[in-house]
């Protein structure tokens, strides 16, 4: 298949998508992905040499050093490193990054894969995406990927728990100061 024939294809879906989901002021780039950051963020250079970093809309993958981090990440790379694909741009959050949802191959969508093979929570803080939440509910249902742990822990609280530990770590070193 072509480039052009997978480009028109994906351009066709994301299209179709946009119709049928919220009305929003979206766009679609597309790049060569150069950089793997983690499971839900990567780097690609668009054709007019421009380097943008994205960040996978209504999906949260592991944290570094979390369960499954490592595994998200490499099927990131798998499927799409130094591949082009096709980015339905949602917005852009305040590190910069477009958040979007990511089209590779014949029009498969890499949210949804990663929700589908437990390597990412969709993220229902942001999103009220009925397919992903079906796709994480069979994932946990057949205890797929980090769905093999019942008591797996989402990258959020991951985060906030680091912070709380963080914070009573200083708190505790006022204390010892004194």
């Amino acid at each position: 298949m072509s480039k052009l024939w997978i480009t028109s294809i994906a351009i066709f879906v994301l299209i179709l998508t946009s119709i049928v989901s919220e009305k929003t002021s979206t766009y679609i780039i597309s790049g060569k992905v150069i950089g793997i950051m983690d499971g839900d963020t990567f780097k690609i250079l668009t054709k007019d040499s421009t380097t943008v970093k994205i960040r996978l809309a209504n999906i949260d993958c592991p944290e570094k050093k979390q369960p499954f981090s490592t595994k998200a990440k490499q099927f990131v790379s798998e499927a799409i490193f130094s591949k082009t694909v096709a980015v339905q741009v949602l917005k852009k959050d305040r590190y910069r990054r477009l958040i979007a949802n990511v089209f590779y191959g014949d029009s498969i969508n890499l949210n949804h894969q990663l929700v589908k093979n437990g390597l990412a929570w969709h993220y229902l803080k942001y999103s009220k995406d009925t397919i992903l939440q079906s796709l994480e509910d069979k994932a946990r249902k057949q205890s797929i990927g980090l769905w093999a742990d019942k008591n797996a822990i989402s990258p959020w609280q991951w985060r906030a728990n680091k912070k709380e530990a963080s914070r009573l770590k200083k708190l505790n070193n006022k204390k010892n100061k004194r």
